[in-house]
């Protein structure tokens, strides 16, 4: 018996938009039928317990260096540009488009999805996004907010993604650097992905187009996660790719709002996304159990998650594909989530880093200044495979913790979030997932035992951890515990816990250095208070 695949339909043709094409399209397709797609169409298999697993072939990561944004009159002077947000003309991509549409006019099948970027209704955008492949079709309608089908039929797209992996640019042509091509037009409201089969490149392009769009409405964009306890109160986990959002996020006895891409307005805070997107690589049942448990359901997306092709079973220690494994699934696959994705104001703000020196402490009490000052430097560790080239972890500094994906100047997300702490009397937390005892580089060193981590929010966010006595760090000004009942009292003192004080003492100082160097871009954009917290160099 032949199975006749489903191909749905679209209340908005690819016609007004000015793409013809003679491909079958397939719209708004459904999990079950995405899914049924992809394994027809030779795109991945079918793990034991249902999961999809793909492969992403050589892009395993972001292509952070092939992302261009159009520079035009209407960016000219509200981009940050730089080494982050990179130019294009208007003549390159306008060739750009021109062959997207031409290699669009040609596919025998497209998939077209059109989806949210936010939950909360007043703030959210319509999406548009066109695939050559079902899986990255299942992929983003995933990870974006879902319209029903009374929505969908008065949906009108605003912004529009196509992604080609198939497609080669032309760097003379284009204007770009490489065959990979990420390219944003904020005029036409437009942006183009060729080259790369990694999906998170869609999911990025849109957080790119809430941050760039919501600061003009006094809504602060974040890169973070969100949860609600059970006293109603909020809180948020800014961090980059490997800190710790997903996993800190997804705590049973708590309420997820989302895991990596949030708004802060007037009256909530709210999910970007209607999925959640997390690294698989040695995932523990006992350490994460909520996020293992996506791993053996269906309709969660394995990207480059190893697979035995005669049993379909997973092995997720295996690194074979990419150190950066991911899983995307719906956020429901979650216990205890928001129906709504959403939640109020926050009450803490939990600033996540993964520390490569072993120098900051487990947890440390921000003031509002030395909050917007690490909100500002952004520094963690660089986790392998979350980018192309980068195989071990590394120092770095990003800005608002999330640089790539941040078009306007930092100083924009750093006064909405410094007024937004000042309205609310929001209390601020440092908190290192990274190392601690020694480098990152040295035998024998680890990473934050999870379990600790654990108790050290659940003592910040429950309001016992104020309760405790703090010292000043030496180095860093902020205030850290002395002792935390149910934590190793050496976690407390980083430098206690180094085989060498003065070995500590000397890294300490040019990490220090380090952040001190970092902040000069800032200074002229910050008050005397935030000037005022930066570490203290000998």
């Amino acid at each position: 018996m032949e199975i006749k695949l489903t191909t749905g339909s679209l209340n908005f043709p690819l016609g007004r938009q000015g793409i013809e094409t003679k491909a079958q399209i397939h719209a708004n397709l459904g999990t079950k039928a995405l899914v049924e797609h992809a394994v027809s169409n030779g795109e991945g298999m079918l793990a034991a317990d249902g999961p999809l697993v793909v492969a992403t072939g050589k892009h395993t990561g972001r292509s952070a260096k092939d992302k261009f944004i159009v520079r035009d009159a209407e960016t000219e002077s509200s981009v940050w540009w730089g080494s982050t947000n990179v130019s294009m003309t208007s003549e390159h991509f306008a060739a750009l488009k021109e062959d997207f549409l031409a290699a669009l006019a040609e596919k025998q099948t497209l998939y077209v999805a059109d989806l949210y970027g936010g939950s909360q209704p007043e703030h959210r955008v319509n999406v548009r996004v066109i695939n050559e492949l079902a899986w990255h079709n299942l992929f983003i309608r995933t990870l974006l907010v879902r319209p029903d089908a009374d929505q969908l039929e008065g949906f009108e797209p605003e912004y529009t993604i196509i992604d080609l992996p198939s497609f080669r640019a032309d760097p003379e042509r284009h204007g770009c650097r490489s065959e990979t091509v990420i390219a944003v037009n904020f005029s036409e409201k437009l942006i183009l992905i060729g080259g790369t089969s990694y999906a998170g490149e869609m999911k990025k392009s849109v957080f790119g187009i809430l941050n760039y769009l919501l600061p003009t409405r006094d809504v602060m964009p974040m890169h973070c996660s969100a949860n609600i306890g059970s006293d109603g109160k909020t809180a948020v986990f800014f961090g980059l790719s490997g800190t710790g959002k997903t996993t800190l996020s997804a705590d049973a006895s708590r309420t997820l709002i989302g895991d990596d891409e949030h708004g802060w307005s007037d009256t909530n805070v709210f999910n970007f996304e209607g999925g959640c997107y997390a690294k698989m690589i040695r995932l523990s049942e006992e350490a994460e159990p909520e996020i293992y448990a996506t791993t053996r359901r269906f309709g969660t997306v394995l990207e480059n998650v190893m697979i035995d092709p005669e049993t379909r079973q997973l092995d997720l220690d295996d690194n074979s594909l990419a150190e950066n494994s991911r899983g995307a699934y719906p956020i429901d696959f979650i216990p205890n989530t928001s129906a709504e994705n959403m939640g109020p104001v926050p009450a803490n703000i939990i600033m996540l880093t993964a520390d490569a020196f072993g120098v900051l402490p487990p947890i440390a009490r921000l003031t509002p200044d030395q909050a917007m000052y690490h909100f500002l430097s952004g520094y963690t560790a660089k986790v392998a495979g979350t980018e192309i080239g980068v195989t071990e972890p590394e120092a770095t500094f990003s800005t608002c913790f999330g640089a790539p994906f941040m078009p306007r100047h930092p100083s924009v997300y750093g006064n909405l979030l410094k007024d937004r702490i000042a309205r609310g009397s929001v209390r601020c937390w440092l908190v290192n997932t990274g190392w601690t005892g020694g480098k990152v580089t040295m035998d024998g060193i680890s990473r934050m035992p999870i379990k600790a981590t654990r108790a050290l929010l659940n003592a910040a966010l429950d309001g016992s951890l104020n309760d405790v006595e703090f010292r000043e760090d030496p180095n860093f000004g902020f205030e850290v515990p002395v002792s935390v009942p149910g934590v190793d009292q050496k976690l407390l003192d980083p430098r206690a816990a180094w085989a060498d004080p003065s070995d500590y003492d000397e890294t300490a100082q040019g990490l220090v250095r380090q952040f001190i160097d970092n902040f000069a871009k800032f200074e002229d954009h910050v008050d005397e208070g935030v000037r005022r917290a930066a570490p203290a160099a000998a």
